[in-house]
């Protein structure tokens, strides 16, 4: 697919957009290679905070605690992984995305 050329009109809000999109560029690789991976650290947390809740017995053991802070971090997490890609996505894409 070719790309059609801009009416001159169109032209400086042609070259603003390139030049966000590169500015945007250059941002995104100044983050540090684990940025997007630091969300899953949730799962372990989690699990973590669980495996303390069963060890002193809080609620005398009626709950796994170690499952449940496993599933809450599991679902924490892959909702932020979610948020991230959706958000990564539309950045792509040219969306503006309000936090």
């Amino acid at each position: 697919m070719r790309e059609e050329k801009p009416h001159k009109e169109h032209l400086p809000r042609v070259v603003e957009k390139k030049f966000q999109q590169h500015e945007q560029a250059k941002v995104e690789k100044e983050k540090p290679i684990f940025f997007g991976l630091g969300m899953f650290g949730t799962i372990g947390i989690g699990t973590f905070a669980g495996r303390w809740l069963d060890r002193i017995h809080f609620l005398d053991k009626r709950v796994s605690w170690t499952l449940t802070g496993l599933f809450f971090g599991l679902f924490l997490g892959v909702a932020a992984a979610w948020r991230w890609v959706s958000k990564e996505g539309e950045s792509r894409r040219g969306v503006k995305h309000e936090d």
